[in-house]
């Protein structure tokens, strides 16, 4: 499954490149390059500075190993099993039952656990949690995922761009050499929403390639697929607030911290939890 998943994610990254290569055939090389170094420098931030700004998001605060003895074994021998540096530790102050990794290397990583997931779940379960987030450090997700956003930036940028065009008469490119409107309706509308779905498609992806890569870290995936049960209820009976920090940093955390019904499910970061939990259970060791 490991093989697949990568190879998933590179067919997946092949498609968003496609998609850029052909918008740039409509405005040229000086209006690609211009939305690509845009975008690269608005993405490079946000990968640079993620731990910084996905710890402050939700308040979360270092603990030193006497505030969290628990949480620090387990935390270092899962890093150890994965021959990563231990990554630093924080508390979220919150009821809610999530957590997430972050940081821009292996050297510049951090692990943070809300304060009911460490309460609610027994330490098979929270090893479990654990071993999935430090998988995400040790798979470079988070490089991967910047890699992403930033190709879907550039899209939605021309996009963007091509509807003030279409508005004030300025498309240009393949619009003055013959094109039509439906090439402009596909690119101003369609490409930044398919972009969007492959992206997405990409998170789900490395969320499966976490659990699997989790779970053979310490030999158990039924620890993580109950855990993934338990943290999949309390979403459900107590979702996060949406607003527009939370909703760009959903894709970090386990499961999905927001309710997620019909259609809404096709823009979801995560994978359904029934799908994440068989094939953690179907794995042998």
């Amino acid at each position: 499954m490991a093989i697949k998943n990568q190879f998933k994610t590179i067919i997946l990254l092949g498609a968003l490149t496609g998609i850029l290569l052909w918008i740039g055939s409509f405005w040229g090389q000086s209006g690609l390059m211009f939305a690509l170094i845009f975008s690269i420098i608005m993405n490079f931030g946000a990968y640079w500075f993620s731990d910084k700004i996905a710890l402050a998001i939700y308040r979360a605060k270092p603990v030193s190993e006497n505030e969290a003895p628990k949480l620090y074994k387990i935390v270092r021998d899962v890093a150890h099993l994965a021959n990563i540096p231990a990554p630093r530790i924080y508390i979220i102050p919150s009821n809610i039952l999530n957590a997430f990794a972050t940081g821009r290397s292996r050297k510049h990583a951090a692990v943070a656990a809300t304060k009911g997931i460490i309460e609610a779940l027994n330490e098979d379960e929270l090893k479990g949690v654990i071993a999935h987030e430090i998988s995400h450090i040790r798979n470079n997700d988070i490089l991967i995922q910047s890699v992403a956003a930033t190709i879907a930036g550039v899209i939605s940028f021309i996009a963007m761009m091509a509807r003030w065009g279409a508005i004030f008469g300025g498309f240009g490119g393949r619009n003055r050499r013959g094109g039509g409107g439906l090439e402009l309706l596909v690119l101003a509308i369609l490409t930044p929403i398919l972009a969007t779905i492959i992206r997405l498609a990409i998170s789900r992806s490395r969320e499966f390639l976490a659990d699997e890569s989790g779970a053979k870290l310490i030999h158990n995936g039924h620890s993580l697929a109950s855990a993934l049960e338990k943290l999949e209820t309390a979403s459900q009976k107590m979702p996060l607030r949406p607003t527009s920090s939370t909703q760009t940093t959903a894709h970090m955390m386990i499961v999905n911290p927001f309710r997620a019904r019909g259609i809404i499910k096709l823009f979801t970061t995560h994978p359904p939890v029934h799908l994440r939990t068989k094939r953690l259970r179907s794995m042998n060791f």
